[in-house]
């Protein structure tokens, strides 16, 4: 997939065990990246390349990301957005807890769609723009005590479904990603032991998603050979949703 040279994608969440998988595939298709995370992530965008840039950027902060975004779109362009940085509170949903709930609201679903509506002008520009959200098997099937992160990720579905049909008159395509559990660090901490092994049997493939497996679906969204798939809900979760 090397379509993507010479382009500029822009992903959040650039620090984590996900977005650094993109950073290093994405980089690898000679693809310019701006690198967007809560946490400094200076030391990988100079690890993959002088093109590279790197941005603090809060995501709860509408003021911060227009003008990260604005600068990112001038200096650089933007051709695909990867919103890939999120927020796992849990709590059984019985248990109201507004602060957990309105932050989960705040990163996943506002972040996402305050992202992309700043990243529009640059995207049409680009002629081929593309948005790619990463979203969760949590927003298509029901998880215990996932009410806030579920309806965060399901909203995200739904909104990704909006910008596919509002934005392919522009050259975008929308399109999401729905991992299963995904072995980043916190999510190994997370899902040790017990838990994660009887997490595992109840894939059907028997076991998580690598980090460099979601970025390998990504950069298939991004490139050229995607350009018909444009709405559409990619599981990546090893069969669990099908059951």
């Amino acid at each position: 997939m090397n379509d993507l040279a010479g382009r500029t994608v822009l992903i959040t969440g650039a620090a984590g065990g996900i977005g650094k998988a993109m950073a290093e595939g994405f980089a690898a298709t000679g693809a310019r990246l701006a690198l967007l995370d809560l946490n400094d992530s200076s030391e990988l965008a100079s690890r993959l390349g002088a093109c590279h840039r790197s941005f603090v950027l809060d995501l709860e902060d509408p003021g911060a990301i227009a003008s990260v975004v604005e600068h990112i779109g001038v200096t650089m362009g933007i051709d695909i957005l990867i919103n890939n940085a999120g927020l796992g509170i849990i709590f059984p949903v019985g248990e109201p807890n507004f602060e957990a709930w309105d932050k989960t609201m705040r990163i996943n679903l506002r972040g996402p769609w305050l992202m992309a509506a700043a990243a529009l002008p640059y995207l049409k520009a680009s002629g081929r723009g593309r948005v790619i959200n990463i979203s969760s098997q949590a927003g298509v099937i029901a998880l215990d005590e996932h009410a806030a992160y579920g309806a965060s990720k399901a909203g995200l579905i739904n909104l990704t479904k909006v910008m596919a049909i509002e934005w392919a008159r522009f050259g975008i395509t929308a399109n999401a990603i729905a991992p299963t559990v995904v072995e980043t660090p916190m999510a190994l901490i997370g899902w040790s032991g017990e838990k994660g092994e009887k997490a595992k049997k109840d894939i059907p493939i028997g076991r998580f998603a690598k980090p460099s497996e979601i970025a390998a679906a990504a950069r298939y969204l991004a490139s050229d050979e995607a350009a018909v798939i444009n709405g559409a809900v990619l599981m990546a979760d090893g069969g669990f949703s099908v059951k």
